[in-house]
């Protein structure tokens, strides 16, 4: 059976029923669906900013921005570096998710140092979850710092929690843990309930909870 066009409608519906879509690698033309028995969250009144990091943020050594250049950031993340030699993003991919930037459900945020993007990561949003996709740096902690500006806004927004899909050794420093399918699944219903404000004003105090924890 032949597989139906995936739209960003369609891509909606999957995220909305626990499901995200993935490639073997950036030259694959073809995407599939994946459902994972386990699944990794960041629970926000879990989310640590490692010792270092808490001095770098607090440094303001990178501007961080919100939505200023989605394309940049979703293409840092499909490129193949080094320590990378191959990523799940391809094209198909790629206009997939910049459609949904445009309907105003993918969202990016941008670290720049002395001009140029230093690092950033992009997600959906849909009620109060956001699904994060991917993250890259081209410099120390951009990617770091990008994703603690995050936390802060999904304190600030009423978000329920951060979808990470997997579970890495990257994203365990920061508090993510792994969940069976089924919870995740009753915690995602209750998430997209929720009605969240992603462009909600940050405070002081919810700056320094998240730097303190």
């Amino acid at each position: 059976m032949e597989m139906p066009e995936i739209t960003p409608d369609l891509l909606l519906k999957a995220y909305s029923i626990g499901v995200f879509p993935m490639a073997e690698d950036h030259d694959d033309p073809e995407i599939f669906w994946v459902d994972p028995r386990m699944r990794g969250i960041l629970p926000l009144d879990r989310f640590h900013v490692p010792r270092r990091l808490r001095r770098t943020v607090r440094s303001s050594i990178y501007k961080v921005t919100v939505n200023a250049d989605f394309n940049a950031v979703i293409e840092g993340c499909a490129k193949t570096v080094n320590d990378r030699p191959q990523t799940w993003i391809n094209t198909k991919i790629i206009d997939l998710f910049t459609s949904l930037h445009y309907m105003g459900y993918a969202h990016s945020l941008e670290c720049w140092r002395n001009g140029e993007l230093a690092g950033g990561l992009y997600g959906v949003i849909l009620g109060g979850v956001f699904f994060g996709e991917s993250m890259f740096s081209r410099q120390r902690d951009a990617s770091k710092v990008a994703l603690v500006h995050l936390i802060y806004r999904m304190h600030a927004g009423n978000f329920a929690f951060v979808d990470t899909q997997f579970i890495t050794k990257h994203l365990s420093q920061f508090g993510a843990i792994e969940i069976p399918r089924q919870e995740y699944i009753d915690m995602l219903k209750k998430g997209l309930k929720l009605p969240s404000n992603f462009k909600a004003p940050i405070s002081k105090q919810i700056i320094e909870s998240v730097l303190q924890n």
